[in-house]
């Protein structure tokens, strides 16, 4: 019995991270951060295919407000970290550390990150979208 548990663990266990890679903000409800003001996890069984990721939101309701307008709701600068970028660094923001400016999100990369951003926030983010449109 032992055998046989340990080699389905063995056959299943490469496959759980291979799947949350496709998920969005790390199964962050991207609604949650401006409706909550906070990272809100969302459940498995709520969730919405936009973009080739997997989005997840806490409730029904939330999903039907990011299908309506997905665009409102995604992190600005495609979730790459504001603070990074103006330094010529392409690295991605943590859901965990995250901004609002205006009515969009942007993922911070850390806890640092988040604090430099709050200094200059006009500056940093003028100068993140220089280098973000040279990107595309």
């Amino acid at each position: 019995m032992k055998t046989l548990l340990f080699t389905l663990f063995t056959l299943l266990t490469p496959i759980a991270p291979v799947h949350a890679q496709d998920w969005a903000l790390g199964g962050f409800d991207p609604v949650g951060y401006q409706a909550e003001g906070r990272a809100v996890p969302g459940r498995n069984d709520i969730s919405t295919l936009w973009q080739g990721m997997v989005w997840h939101f806490a409730t029904v309701e939330n999903r039907a407000m990011f299908e309506a307008d997905p665009r409102s709701y995604a992190p600005g600068l495609n979730g790459l970290c504001p603070v990074a970028l103006s330094r010529g660094r392409s690295i991605p923001g943590d859901p965990r550390h995250f901004v609002i400016v205006g009515q969009r999100v942007y993922l911070l990369g850390s806890d640092d990150n988040q604090r430099s951003f709050m200094q200059d926030p006009r500056s940093i983010l003028m100068e993140a979208r220089k280098v973000w449109a040279s990107l595309q």
